[in-house]
């Protein structure tokens, strides 16, 4: 007798223990800070005393959002999502992913795990090796507003990533439908190139890498700072710098707060607009464009073009600007494949020291003896 009642007190103990362990926690007992971006200012990585399970949040994740938050529970060790929890869930690391835009690819890549992707946003456009090398098998479910769902669900993905531009995505809508969950990647409007590099921390957290990505990550500033440094240090004569090249009647003007200017300012140049200080790039007239040219003493970025006379077409106007006249004209595409596609767009987010690097040798060439890696000069 005495044996049965201490194996029920042992199950009614057993019942209890395992109410109080599978007892929801609330939204707001997620608060301990598992990841502190330092640089980042689109996303944080909360988890709750005695739990596996964290949340991801991306703050802000397109253009002209105010006060928005979107959140992702990444569920582990059978924990259910909190009470008043209304964003994805994603249960347990995820293992086949679907990448919106391709600077996702290079996050995933840079802590070993390129293999998860699925699927793509335009393989034509990809210049990671890896991926290309499995384009047999990588679906390309297409662009916004042209996705094929049916291709996407058969690609069975734990997750898509994905980008706002001016909005939320019109895929959400469909993706909640079919159940797949999904995170917003902010990288793109990070004004820190360093900051742009370190959403890779959090694209490694919902693979189980987190620790990976911040290994990876923590090398990066010292790299980048380094190169700033020995900028500064040389003191030399800071160039004037001019950006872009036209968009139908209009030229886009980066503000200054933005991450391309900042990599100018950090290279040890100077950008000749100084007027935009919001932040979104502004439009100008060709007329202020080429006022603007004509007193640069370097033009970078210029579109599509890979020799002068492709800028001289593009802008004919132009060619006698001292910058054109001295060949002071490089641009962003040396790494750009058969469609098009763009490595600047894709592996330079990893790489923002690289990046640096590149600019450093254009504005200071004394000071840089190794070869452009996503630069060239145009001739």
């Amino acid at each position: 007798m005495r044996i049965i009642k201490s194996i029920g007190i042992l199950f009614v103990l057993s019942l209890t223990l395992a109410a109080c362990t599978n007892k929801k926690s609330k939204f707001e007992n997620f608060n301990k800070n598992i990841y502190t971006p330092e640089y980042a200012s689109g996303f944080t990585i909360r988890g709750a005393d005695d739990k596996e399970s964290v949340i991801i949040t991306s703050t802000n994740p397109w253009q002209g959002a105010d006060s928005v938050s979107t959140h992702l529970f990444i569920a582990r060790n059978g924990e259910s999502a909190p009470e008043g929890f209304s964003g994805q869930v994603l249960d347990g690391d995820a293992r086949r992913i679907v990448a919106m835009s391709s600077t996702h690819i290079a996050m995933l890549d840079a802590v070993g795990a390129v293999n998860s992707i699925v699927g793509v946003s335009g393989l034509d456009y990809i210049s990671n090796p890896n991926i290309l090398s499995r384009r047999d098998s990588v679906g390309d479910v297409g662009f916004e507003g042209n996705i094929n769902y049916e291709l996407l669900l058969s690609l069975d993905p734990d997750i898509v990533l994905l980008f706002g531009l001016n909005g939320e995505s019109a895929m959400e809508g469909k993706l909640n439908e079919l159940g797949i969950p999904y995170m917003y990647v902010g990288d793109y409007l990070e004004e820190s190139p360093l900051g742009k590099a370190e959403w890779l921390v959090a694209l490694s957290e919902i693979i189980g890498k987190r620790e990976d990505g911040a290994k990876f990550f923590e090398d990066i500033p010292a790299r980048y700072n380094n190169l700033k440094k020995s900028v500064a240090e040389a003191a030399l004569e800071s160039p004037k710098i001019m950006m872009n090249t036209p968009y139908g009647d209009s030229w886009f003007m980066p503000s200054t707060k933005s991450y391309a200017v900042q990599l100018i300012h950090d290279a040890g140049g100077v950008y000749v607009y100084g007027k935009n200080t919001g932040n979104a790039s502004l439009p100008i007239d060709l007329e202020e464009a080429y006022l603007l040219t004509s007193e640069a003493d370097i033009w970078i970025n210029v579109g599509m073009a890979n020799t002068l006379d492709d800028v001289a077409r593009m802008c004919p106007k132009f060619t006698d600007t001292r910058c054109f006249r001295n060949g002071e004209v490089f641009n962003n595409n040396a790494r750009t494949n058969a469609a098009g596609g763009n490595d600047y767009y894709e592996s330079a987010v990893v790489n923002p020291d690289l990046l640096l690097r590149d600019l450093i040798k254009i504005f200071h060439p004394e000071l840089v003896e190794e070869d452009f890696v996503y630069y060239k000069k145009l001739k």
